[in-house]
């Protein structure tokens, strides 16, 4: 099964893409918000997904120190409901914690930074659902 990371920010989304058999994850792209309604950027991801293929959308779950949900999340829950009307793709979430850190650490800044912490997310969400 192909799947589709996504770490929802608040200016970009990054994207990342399993192999076909959802074993490991890599960076896509980068959706830019600005300006953009979830709608608008529900149908750019439910593109994508088709012409990748992708099978299951996994969506980063935004918490804050506090183990409650951030400003980020309330976005990407309007990402989420958006994408279910037009795609019949199922959606999940799982629990990320400073992925783009992260993804800073291993890279240092640049333009795909947020496709990698998509990936990290992925990753993460792939390697749990092995070992269940």
């Amino acid at each position: 099964m192909k799947y589709l990371g996504v770490d929802y920010g608040s200016k970009r989304i990054g994207l990342a893409t399993s192999t076909p058999d959802g074993a490991m994850a890599f960076p896509h792209s980068v959706v830019e918000v600005k300006g953009r309604t979830a709608a608008l950027i529900a149908h750019q991801i439910a593109n994508i997904c088709a012409m990748e293929e992708v099978e299951a959308v996994i969506v980063g779950e935004s918490k804050n120190y506090q183990g409650k949900d951030n400003v980020i999340m309330a976005s990407a829950k309007d990402f989420i409901n958006e994408f279910s009307k037009i795609s019949k793709i199922p959606v999940d979430t799982y629990p990320e914690f400073m992925t783009s850190h992260q993804a800073a650490a291993l890279q240092g800044e640049n333009s795909m930074l947020d496709a990698s912490a998509a990936a990290i997310i992925l990753q993460s969400y792939l390697d749990a659902h092995k070992l269940s």
